[in-house]
């Protein structure tokens, strides 16, 4: 009962200073007379959100099929190429190098490739969800299985594993932290990408929304797209961290161990 009276407090504490900014940020723009066009209040985007719903709703069924889209693509190709570079001294040498200098590329630079090959529209926004979210969970994954304990895999290997064995039965299960951790920030990179594909080569999308009240001066509007995305972002990280626990529950220090 302590414990749970303990967490209680504590989600208690921070949803009183989560809305103690949004009442900061309101009284602020109140008190210092900032026009809605500079910075509209917490009040004024929640209009917003309420008088353009119906217009909004289609716009974040959008942006949220192409990033899911390009999300599941992205991480069946970033586990498959982590698997390959932590099994593989020469993968890492040959694929590593490459992963890094194609993800400095700034994603907007390759926008007007993907319309070029497949026009304006979803397909671009898909694929740049995809290849934003590919790097970080190339790296977390391969990681987590080049950093296998070799005791494990000598205990393994004196019970006549083969490598695939110790790879399912050893390295994936010990990657699997690394993995979720990859995918949490992975989804957030996700959304990144789609907005910048819809702003800049489709009509439909949160970003698209963004751009055409942007050009009208309907800032609150705007600031309502980014409360879309940052409320999409949040339940998806959330979602993920869940799992994560199910999952993964054997990598976390028990709370009610360390407390006692």
């Amino acid at each position: 009962m302590e414990r749970v009276s303990e967490i209680i407090r504590e989600k208690g504490a921070s949803t009183a200073l989560i809305i103690g900014v949004f009442v900061f940020w309101e009284l602020f723009c109140l008190m210092a007379g900032i026009s809605d066009i500079l910075l509209p209040r917490p009040t004024q985007i929640i209009a917003a959100l309420i008088q353009y719903w119906p217009a909004i709703w289609p716009h974040t069924w959008q942006t949220l099929y192409t990033t899911i889209v390009g999300f599941g693509i992205g991480v069946v190709i970033g586990l498959l190429l982590g698997i390959l570079i932590g099994s593989s001294k020469l993968a890492y040498d040959t694929a590593y190098p490459l992963l890094v200098g194609f993800s400095s590329i700034p994603k907007v630079a390759v926008v007007p490739i993907f319309v070029l090959w497949y026009g304006a529209g979803t397909v671009p926004a898909i694929l740049t969800a995809m290849i934003i979210c590919i790097f970080p969970i190339v790296v977390n994954v391969a990681t987590g299985i080049a950093t296998v304990e070799p005791e494990l895999e000598d205990v393994m290997k004196t019970l006549k594993a083969s490598k695939s064995d110790i790879l399912w039965n050893v390295s994936l299960p010990r990657a699997m932290p690394y993995f979720f951790a990859a995918l949490k920030v992975a989804i957030t990179l996700a959304f990144v990408g789609s907005v910048v594909a819809e702003t800049v080569a489709s009509n439909r999308g949160i970003g698209n929304m963004m751009m055409i009240a942007s050009s009208s001066f309907n800032v609150p509007l705007v600031f309502a797209g980014l409360f879309v995305l940052a409320g999409l972002g949040v339940t998806l990280y959330v979602l993920f961290s869940l799992i994560e626990r199910r999952v993964t529950g054997w990598a976390h220090r028990k709370t009610d161990v360390a407390s006692a």
